[in-house]
């Protein structure tokens, strides 16, 4: 982290920082403590939006960054605060010892998950700016598990938008990579849950997206389905009315002897069985009447 030239040293505790040798010497010193903890030096990165520029300074990056260290149980450690300015949106980068300085492990277990909840309880408490979506997300800079993860949603979210059935869904997604694994209630053919791998990585449907719940992504499915079943029924109403114009310029009627009414409503909720019924009604409610 100190090797880049734009480099900044805004907080520290418990390390010399006349030089990166020094604050590694000083690790080093305290990890002594915890010989057999295997990993012992986290790294973390804060990263505010652009929009968020005018609001944060040195000081004001680094008071956040105490908070949020308070917050997710890292203390009484050694620690160093570094700022960059290699990218366009503000973000620091905070190295701790993982051995506190009573010779104690810092636990990293559920860091993840914690990380998410703090990070969002700040935001909220000052107001920062919070992007609309995973759209905006650059890929590029991903590696790892958020690389494949947002590969997955990528993929994912598209065929979803497209397919008429969870087989269909199932055999796209397979021509890309992504196995499909579903999770059956007990011994029955109820489906619980849904979950994608791709190469190493395995994701819940709901861990990559909350829209790619299994209800979700049925919910979506059924919504095709329907919109396509909507298509249908406008285009059969626009040739027929064509039909009726053509026929009145031709001369060979005097007045309209063709009268359509198509039924077309969209509830909230759709299921399979609404779908079939409705397509029968519709059936029902198209018809002609020759004068």
């Amino acid at each position: 982290m100190l090797e880049k030239d734009d480099a900044v040293i805004l907080e520290s505790a418990g390390v010399r920082i006349q030089s990166a040798s020094q604050i590694i010497n000083d690790f080093n010193l305290q990890r002594k403590f915890n010989p057999d903890l295997g990993k012992a030096v986290g790294h973390i990165v804060l990263c505010w939006s652009i929009h968020d520029a005018n609001k944060l300074n040195d000081e004001v990056m680094v008071n956040l960054a105490k908070e949020y260290l308070h917050k997710i149980n890292i203390r009484d450690t050694q620690y160093l605060i570094v700022k960059h300015n290699d990218r366009e949106h503000p973000h620091i980068h905070i190295v701790y010892n993982r051995v506190d300085n009573n010779g104690k492990t810092i636990s990293d277990k559920f860091q993840k998950d914690r990380n998410i909840k703090i990070t969002k309880e700040l935001t909220l408490k000052y107001g920062f700016h919070i992007a609309d979506g995973k759209e905006l997300v650059k890929r590029r800079q991903l590696k790892g598990a958020d690389k494949v993860r947002y590969e997955l949603f990528d993929a994912i979210g598209s065929a979803s938008k497209k397919v008429k059935s969870m087989d269909e869904l199932i055999r796209v997604l397979d021509r890309n990579g992504i196995t499909t694994h579903l999770k059956y209630k007990g011994n029955s053919d109820e489906v619980q849950g849904i979950s994608f791998s791709k190469g190493d990585y395995k994701f819940k449907g709901s861990e990559i997206d909350r829209n790619l719940s299994y209800a979700k992504l049925i919910q979506s499915i059924e919504n095709n389905v329907f919109s396509e079943q909507k298509s249908l029924a406008n285009e059969l109403k626009q040739t027929i009315e064509n039909a009726r114009i053509d026929r009145m310029i031709d001369g060979s009627v005097s007045q309209p002897e063709i009268r359509v009414s198509i039924d077309i409503s969209i509830a909230d909720d759709i299921d399979d069985e609404a779908i079939h019924g409705r397509n029968r009604h519709r059936k029902k409610q198209a018809r002609t009447n020759t004068r």
